[in-house]
């Protein structure tokens, strides 16, 4: 039996930056993952794959509608399908392995195979295919960093093929006639505009009246106009209550808003309801771990503790939005604390992101949780249309809002819609971390031109005195 300071099961964005922050902190270290490559569902199935489809897609988009405009001539634009699959393929197995390599240079040891709990101190390693034990593990400390995995409903039967998750959705091997996606997520956005770029029609079926849950509402409503001139069509307040597979197609069946049964044809039907924490058979009974009400376990949201105290939890599979970089943060503060530093997650400065065409990105809260809270707040917003850059870029689609306390001035929340949003919302981020006012971020010089030169636009206006507006 192998012994370690800790043992980390789970191999994606949680797992793995915990493991190096934890041998960075002279620990010996072991890591367990299922999959023959590390880096989770992000790298693997997620994260990367989608940018990868969405970048080459964003390429023939541009092919086919901007080129011309910019003097560029080109006389026949095709789609090889193959191609985009094999390029994605290629940079996910570049990521992969740089994580591999990440494990190596930091003398991390790892083990292919499912781990769980067998005492608060042991893990045993399996082998997927036929359950045989590969190893068994005594730690110190545990961390449990399993991930999530796709929601599936009952009644949407996913054969992989015609009803598919996201893990299939970016490796179809042809352009859909119809994709008929089931919630207007982060994840159907994204994939949505991915095959409708390349030709799709996409029809978005969404149980809730809008999209982004409880994002800005005026931005949010801006980000769904954009993407309906791009050719996504909405379908709120409307409830999927069957999916049926016959022959190469199949049937949605929904109940819209006034109660009556409406069908949707289409030859591929993508599941994107949300994800779930990923705990089957991790051994969580057998020590005494405890979940929350809402099926994740249970922590200490300061040191990742859970009821047992040599075990610890972070990312998909603990409270908290499921984002990788939300993890990354967790793995470094949850390892720091473990040995007796100040490791921190402020959970009021976690960035979301919607990488489509444009970008959407927030930070803190938005006017509606604002009105919710009874906090007194001013605004400032500003355009990417008369933005120099934005121009030149053909960017002009977009806003970015910032809002700040009424009395103190403080940043509480930022929202972009728009192009890069993705890297913009960077700056505002840090802003609040430092706990910067508005004025604050009106009065740091930006470089001209920049799409930056936007966010100093929106914080002078949160001020009433906005030069170019």
């Amino acid at each position: 039996m192998k012994e370690f300071d800790l043992v980390v099961v789970g191999g994606g964005p949680a797992g793995y930056v915990s493991a190096i922050r934890a041998a960075q902190l002279k620990m010996s270290v072991a890591i367990v993952e299922k999959r023959a490559t590390l880096g989770g569902t992000c790298l693997n199935v997620g994260c990367i794959p989608s940018k990868a489809l969405l970048d080459s897609t964003e390429h023939y988009d541009n092919a086919l509608k901007r080129f011309g405009e910019h003097g560029i001539a080109v006389k026949e634009v095709k789609i090889d399908v193959a191609q985009m699959l094999k390029r994605k393929d290629k940079i996910v197995s570049e990521v992969t392995s740089g994580v591999d390599f990440l494990m190596k240079k930091n003398k991390i040891e790892r083990f292919v195979g499912f781990g769980a709990l067998t005492s608060p101190t042991e893990v045993t390693v399996t082998n997927p295919a036929d359950k045989s034990v590969v190893e068994t593990l005594k730690a110190k400390k545990i961390i449990l960093a399993t991930g999530s995995v796709p929601i599936e409903l009952p009644t949407v039967p996913v054969d992989g093929k015609i009803i598919v998750t996201s893990d299939h959705a970016i490796a179809l091997p042809k352009v859909p006639q119809h994709l008929i996606v089931i919630g207007a997520g982060v994840i159907g956005l994204e994939l949505g505009s991915v095959w409708r770029r390349l030709g799709a029609k996409v029809s978005v079926i969404e149980f809730l009246p809008r999209l982004f849950g409880t994002a800005d509402r005026q931005m949010s409503n801006l980000a769904q106009r954009i993407y309906e001139q791009q050719g996504i069509e909405f379908f709120f307040e409307h409830k999927v209550e069957k999916a049926e597979v016959k022959g190469k197609s199949a049937t949605v069946t929904v109940k819209n808003p006034a109660g009556e049964t409406k069908t949707f044809e289409g030859d591929v039907v993508l599941c994107a309801v949300g994800r779930k924490p990923y705990l089957e058979n991790l051994g969580l009974d057998k020590v005494g771990v405890k979940l929350t009400e809402r099926g994740r376990i249970d922590v200490d949201m300061h040191n990742y503790q859970t009821s047992v105290p040599t075990v610890y939890a972070i990312g998909d599979c603990i409270n908290g939005p499921m984002l990788a970089h939300k993890a990354m943060e967790e793995g470094v503060a949850c390892v720091e604390v473990m040995a007796g530093q100040a490791g921190h997650v402020n959970y009021d400065t976690i960035p979301g992101v919607v990488y489509t065409h444009p970008e959407v990105a927030w930070v803190g809260l938005g006017e509606e949780e604002l009105k919710e809270k009874g906090i007194e707040y001013k605004l400032g917003r500003s355009f990417f249309k008369p933005n120099g850059r934005a121009k030149a870029m053909m960017e002009g689609d977009g806003q970015l809002k910032i809002l700040s306390d009424k009395k103190t001035d403080r940043l509480l929340g930022a929202y972009v819609v728009g192009a890069r949003a993705s890297e913009l919302i960077a700056e505002l981020t840090l802003a609040m971390e430092f706990g910067a006012s508005a004025e604050d971020v009106a009065r740091t010089c930006h470089a001209h031109p920049t799409l930056s030169e936007i966010i100093k636009d929106a914080a002078e206006n949160n001020g009433g005195w906005a030069i170019h507006q």
